[in-house]
């Protein structure tokens, strides 16, 4: 998958050196080109100086052939405009916005674009943001331990009594979305293909729950 990275500072350029080390290509935008330095000699992938929301600088990093796209600079207002322009111009499956205030965040949770708060995250979790297609973190709680993440109910798991993906990775589900209508499961939920699940975790069973939703038992329709 291509990738393109928004900023080059400590956390762009780590994320930029993890996707290529693991087989991604990648493209960097910094408007300061003294910035590339951070990627250091053994970073191949493109690097473009120029304004993270401007349409050219963005076809010069390869937008348009993008799967995802990591707004990580330092301003919040450059970062939420580059990921709109992402998502909304050239259809960018998987966009994640670095913003500071958390106010701001919370309005861009809600036009679905995940969005990277300070505390205490790290470029492993903007990693899962980035590369995960089912399951996607859409809040955290001040102290940073408890999260809320929403998972796209995968083929496997359709069928399946909802308490099961409960007891395989660890997660408790606070609501259900059913054909545009949110409503609470009770025991006796059976998944169904389309749901959307919103389910509580911890960061120690983030990863769980990542592996078990995109690693579904074989064969649902129990």
């Amino acid at each position: 998958m291509h990738v393109v990275v928004m900023g080059c500072g400590r956390v762009g350029s780590a994320i930029a050196r993890k996707l290529e080390k693991i087989g991604h290509s990648v493209a960097v935008i910094d408007q300061n080109a003294e910035a590339f330095r951070r990627l250091g000699p053994e970073f191949n992938g493109r690097q473009v100086t120029g304004l993270g929301f401007d349409r050219q600088t963005l076809l010069d990093a390869g937008i348009d052939s993008a799967g995802a796209f990591a707004a990580v600079s330092s301003g919040d207002n450059s970062n939420i405009i580059s990921a709109r322009v992402a998502r909304e111009t050239f259809g960018v499956e998987h966009v994640v916005a670095r913003i500071y205030d958390s106010k701001r965040a919370e309005v861009y949770e809600r036009m679905g674009i995940p969005s990277v708060a300070t505390v205490p995250w790290t470029v492993n979790r903007l990693m899962r943001e980035l590369l995960s297609v089912k399951v996607t973190e859409i809040w955290r709680e001040p102290t940073g331990t408890v999260l809320l993440m929403r998972v796209t109910v995968t083929d496997g798991w359709v069928g399946r009594p909802l308490k099961e993906l409960e007891r395989a990775s660890g997660a408790r589900a606070a609501w259900l979305v059913r054909f545009g209508e949110a409503q609470l499961p009770t025991s006796s939920t059976v998944l169904q293909s389309g749901d959307h699940l919103v389910v509580a975790a911890t960061d120690e069973i983030a990863t769980a729950v990542h592996d078990v939703v995109e690693n579904a038992p074989e064969g649902g329709h129990h």
